[in-house]
């Protein structure tokens, strides 16, 4: 079908949704904007699929969130041969709760029953809730942390974990057979009078779920010991973390809390903040003049859907300084380990998880403690199959996992980033830092001190619209086919393919054991590396570096300034 005739099908389509007719008739002599929006399907994959909220077959809107829970119903029941249930949890974003409604009922018409939390709920409660609940799927209405014009559809299995890439597939292919047009909700009555929807409370989960979090902590006594002395701000950045972060703070003994009030409750415009990123440090800038007034040492936040923390904390001046989330990351590591070691706990067979394009002094700290490193692809699904594997195998005893985008997690019955865990465990550690008379920055620095000063860097290149997507596959081709020699006047020793599935060193190829994905990694002299991968979830490419120097922070940073210059000269050279 052209794009002018979906267009105009679209048009009979939205007759019963004034907004979205509305929008179209009011580009009908844009034949650009026409084109946008229909000149592809939006994408599902192994992530579910995320877009900008609009008519159109390449927008999020009701008829596309219709159609990929039909597929998902189609999916399980002619696929997996389950006739469900499926677990439905939504954040604050605009029309979250109106699609998580329209997911289920379009479930129910297929025969899947729907389990639809009554109220927000973070992504790491909905992957507890489809182990907890032995459910056949779960769905969580959320774009994580993109800007307020966006909104997603994250689907997982029943690991908890989201979607395999086999798995996605095959929703995928389901979604493709269907027209819009047949994928039509079951009335609310009826799919509750049937058995099909069923509305999830308190009780059913989320007592489980806050009881499973404290349970991981791992110097708890500390915490209701001295958890009243350490003052924390908090801010949820107007999403659905709020609840469940503040609950098991005080649950744990952190009662001195500040809630940042312009930011606590839930806004799907997110006015406080250019876009609800705990990565941006700028969504810090409420938060740390409330915690110099208040004498907080740690600022918390997280982003909408509560799966990515963020966390500033005070040096030695007083100042307040922004973790990336390599180095949060390493903290909680370097906190795991270290606390279960003076407590005889690590197991011989411990492992670590992270993704290829974090730190790599995570695996100097693992090293340290005889835990095993393992590396995945990027995507926390990865993390949450290896442990998997572990289980079943019983080769490891999976410690803690993270990636540098702000996800971690230290524990098995969450099978996705949980910002929730991650907050109670920052404030354990800063707790037992306090202690000591130290802080969380003085505890970094000891880091670096013992295992070098390890610096990354992450940067963006845009290329909107259909255009965009071809650009970036032409840059990435190029790049394929000339791979650079050098890189900011470091030798380049090995280069990855992890499309291929080859790393290359010396004219000699060897397979790494990982799922095939677009991205270029190249390892380079003196412990530096750059990686180019294309995001799976927005229309640019990203560029990773990192470097190590043991002759101290200011050395490393210069290093990697330098670096990601080079990395991006790179990037333009290839276009």
């Amino acid at each position: 079908m052209s794009v002018q005739s979906q267009y105009l099908h679209w048009l009979t389509l939205t007759a019963g949704e004034e907004g979205l007719q509305r929008e179209l008739l009011e580009i009908k002599d844009d034949p650009a904007a026409v084109r946008d929006r229909f000149y592809t399907d939006l994408a599902f994959g192994t992530a579910g699929m995320r877009g900008v909220l609009g008519a159109g077959a390449n927008r999020m809107n009701v008829l596309t969130v219709r159609r990929a829970a039909a597929g998902l119903a189609q999916y399980l029941l002619e696929d997996e041969g389950s006739a469900g249930p499926v677990v439905i949890a939504y954040d604050s974003r605009r029309f979250s709760d109106r699609f998580a409604l329209e997911t289920a009922l379009t479930l129910a018409a297929r025969g899947v029953p729907a389990l639809l939390f009554d109220a927000l709920r973070p992504v790491p409660v909905l992957s507890f809730a489809v182990r907890f609940l032995g459910a056949a799927a779960g769905v969580a209405i959320t774009a994580s942390h993109n800007p307020p014009e966006y909104n997603g559809f994250k689907a997982y299995g029943p690991d908890g974990a989201q979607l395999s890439p086999d798995a996605a597939r095959g929703v995928t292919r389901h979604i493709q057979a269907l027209r819009y047009e047949d994928c039509v909700p079951l009335p609310r009555a009826e799919a509750l009078e049937k058995g099909l929807l069923k509305i999830i409370g308190k009780a059913e989960v989320d007592d489980a779920y806050t009881a499973m979090v404290l349970g991981l902590m791992v110097r708890p006594e500390a915490a209701r010991r001295h958890g009243k002395d350490l003052h924390i701000v908090y801010t949820p950045l107007h999403g659905a973390g709020n609840v469940p972060v503040r609950r098991v703070l005080r649950e744990a003994g952190f009662t001195s809390l500040t809630v940042v009030p312009e930011q606590e409750l839930p806004d799907p415009d997110f006015p406080t903040v250019p876009a609800p990123n705990p990565e941006n440090p700028a969504a810090f800038t409420l938060a740390i003049p409330l915690a110099k007034k208040s004498g907080a040492t740690v600022i918390l936040g997280t982003d909408p859907d509560c799966d990515r923390l963020g966390v500033c904390v005070r040096d030695a001046g007083g100042e307040f300084r922004t973790l990336t989330g390599n180095q949060i990351g390493c903290l909680l590591m370097h906190h795991i380990l270290s606390e279960r070691k003076k407590q005889r706990t690590l197991p011989e067979n411990g492992a670590c998880v992270k993704s290829i394009v974090s730190t790599e002094l995570a695996r100097a700290i693992s090293r340290d403690f005889g835990a095993e490193q393992f590396d995945v692809l990027t995507g926390f699904k990865y993390v949450g199959e290896l442990i998997q594997r572990f289980e079943e195998t019983g080769s490891h005893t999976f410690l803690f996992g993270f990636e540098e985008s702000f996800g971690y997690l230290s524990g098995t019955k969450v099978r996705d980033k949980d910002a929730v865990n991650a907050a109670l465990l920052v404030a354990e550690a800063a707790c037992l830092c306090a202690l000591e008379g130290r802080t969380l920055y003085d505890r970094l620095q000891e880091i670096y001190e013992t295992y070098g000063h390890y610096v990354e860097s992450v940067v963006s290149e845009d290329y909107p619209g259909q255009e965009g997507a071809r650009h970036i596959q032409r840059l990435m081709a190029a790049l394929r086919a000339q791979p650079p020699r050098q890189i900011g006047g470091l030798k380049v020793l090995a280069a990855r393919d992890y499309q291929s599935g080859l790393r290359t060193q010396g004219g000699h190829s060897a397979p790494m054991g990982l799922p095939p994905s677009d991205v270029l990694y190249f390892e380079l002299e003196g412990n530096g590396w750059v990686c180019v991968r294309p995001s799976g979830t927005e229309p640019k490419i990203k560029l990773y570096t990192g470097v190590c120097c043991r002759d101290g922070g200011t050395a490393a940073v210069r290093m990697s300034d330098e670096l990601t210059q080079a990395a991006r000269a790179l990037l333009r050279a290839g276009a």
